[in-house]
């Protein structure tokens, strides 16, 4: 399959995209080696097979939810490199 240059400019342009002439001939020549090879999927027989959204089959990864206790403050700020009146001391981010 094969996309001409006049494709190419036109979907440079609704990105807004500034090409030379080589480029957009750049361009052409891959997207039609890109639009060649998917062309090639639809030769392939799909008939009962399902259609998936992984390639491999994917179960729950989650774990169960368990309910636990949480540590002492004390032990929390144990390694904060800077800490002041039981909190976390960071560096400011807004100006």
């Amino acid at each position: 399959m094969k996309i001409s240059r006049e494709e190419v400019i036109h979907v440079a342009e609704l990105a807004r995209l500034d090409m030379d002439a080589a480029a957009i001939d750049t361009f052409a020549a891959q997207i039609g080696k890109i639009l060649e090879y998917v062309a090639t999927l639809e030769r392939v027989d799909t008939r009962g097979v399902e259609p998936t959204t992984h390639a491999i089959f994917m179960n729950n990864a989650f774990r169960e939810d368990v309910r636990q206790g949480h540590l002492e403050k004390e032990a929390v700020l144990s390694n904060a490199p800077a800490k002041e009146n039981g909190n976390f001391v960071v560096p400011k981010v807004i100006g």
